[in-house]
């Protein structure tokens, strides 16, 4: 058993871990329903069970992340999860929507304050309170040598260009959230207003597919293709500024799926119970061909189209953006009526869910301590065993920096937005 144990790969003894956890997590405080007919989850999509559906999110993206480090990528260690960051990102725009019609459903008032309490406390502050980590984490970085252009400090403590390269997730749900506040205070008719917000999330795609990933108009054509990457301006590199990078937008389109399936959703579910199995079966294969039309799209045309030596490939891009786009808009609700079958609710996922912006906001952070620590010597002395400790690694440490980082967020809003004591009244 020991000389099958000391064989195995990085990649199998990591992958075995992961698959038992996820084994485990996915049957821990499981909701079943199969096999009963006519019998459903009333809470399938309560906020618990929605809260849990983000922790299997965060936990997915903080895999993907790590899977982009040089050392997994170059031993193949979590390959699976390498391309699949956008699937787990379009759960958090699907729950995202659909919390926001329910509570304009069901709560007074509620775009009354909005854009203070929904945009400002819940997303612009925890992303320049991100901003602030990052850049004590980059102070740090010099101390020790690494240089940073003045004017890179003051455009990134602006947000306009990116301090925390994962952190375009929040302007982006930023950007949806205001869209979806003027529509809904000024449109009176929903499905006028759910056409609009999708038309800003088509129009955010396109943007993007004119961008591409970096300021390619500005120089000879090509010019990235030649200059050597110590010559190229900090500004001109990948990921400098908004909407630099395919993930900024493929996968938002879930967001619209969210409010649709919101707006109408005693319709919907009322429209699957009748011949469950028969229907989630032909939506599950629609959605699968839509996913290969997303692989064809990226395999055919790409976005990465920059590096074919013809220019930036806007055609291109624009092509396999709208392959993927179908799928985008699927995915949130095929997740939601299996969930109306079987859905998950534990301690784990609830707490990776209600922690879930900001481990996604610190899993940059927790990547580079461990890059600091992961020294040659310390991975050659750890053998097999390196990629297990860097992969748990990152996982603490984004666990213990986001909740930090959530604590002093709420420390701050309290002393920014002090809440105004109710008046007792008496008789």
């Amino acid at each position: 058993m020991l000389e099958i144990f000391n064989s195995m790969t990085p990649w199998a003894v990591l992958d075995q871990i992961i698959f038992y956890f996820f084994i485990v997590l996915f049957i821990w405080g499981a909701s079943v329903k199969f096999g009963r007919k006519n019998e459903f989850n009333d809470d399938y999509a309560s906020l618990e069970a929605m809260k849990s559906l983000r922790g299997f999110a965060a936990i997915g993206v903080i895999l993907h992340h790590i899977s982009q480090v040089d050392m997994f990528q170059s031993k193949g260690v979590l390959a699976p999860f390498l391309n699949a960051g956008a699937y787990f990102v379009a759960i958090f725009f699907f729950c995202s929507g659909y919390g926001l019609i329910k509570s304009l459903d069901t709560k007074k008032d509620y775009l009354k304050g909005f854009i203070r309490n929904r945009i400002v406390k819940t997303i612009v502050l925890p992303f320049y309170v991100n901003i602030i980590f990052y850049a004590l984490y980059n102070l740090g970085n010099m101390m020790v040598g690494s240089k940073i252009a003045p004017e890179r400090w003051i455009f990134n403590f602006t947000g306009l260009t990116m301090m925390n390269e994962f952190a375009w997730f929040p302007i982006v749900l930023a950007l949806l959230y205001l869209a979806f506040y003027i529509c809904f205070r000024f449109i009176k008719k929903r499905p006028v207003a759910l056409g609009i917000i999708l038309l800003v999330i088509i129009a955010m795609g396109i943007g993007f597919c004119f961008n591409g990933h970096f300021v390619w108009w500005i120089g000879r054509k090509n010019w990235w293709l030649s200059t050597p990457p110590s010559n190229v301006a900090w500004w001109q590199q990948q990921k400098a500024f908004w909407f630099s990078g395919e993930w900024w937008v493929n996968s938002a389109p879930a967001f619209f799926t969210g409010l649709l399936f919101a707006s109408y959703e005693k319709q919907i579910a009322g429209f699957f119970k009748k011949l469950y199995a028969v229907k989630f079966h032909v939506l599950l294969v629609i959605t699968m061909i839509f996913y290969n039309l997303s692989s064809f799209g990226q395999a055919k045309f790409g976005y990465w189209t920059e590096y074919a030596g013809k220019g930036p490939g806007i055609e291109e891009k624009l092509k396999t953006y709208f392959c993927q786009v179908p799928l985008f808009l699927l995915l949130g609700l095929t997740i939601i009526i299996f969930m109306m079958k079987y859905h998950v609710s534990n301690p784990v996922s609830r707490f990776f869910g209600k922690y879930s912006l900001h481990t996604y906001l610190m899993n940059l952070f927790a990547i580079g301590i461990m890059l600091v620590i992961f020294t040659p010597q310390v991975e050659k002395s750890l053998g097999r065993f390196s990629t297990i400790v860097f992969a748990l690694g990152v996982f603490a440490l984004s666990i213990g920096l986001g909740v930090l980082e959530q604590k002093v967020t709420d420390l701050i809003k309290k002393v920014l937005f002090k809440e105004k004591k109710k008046k007792e009244v008496t008789a």
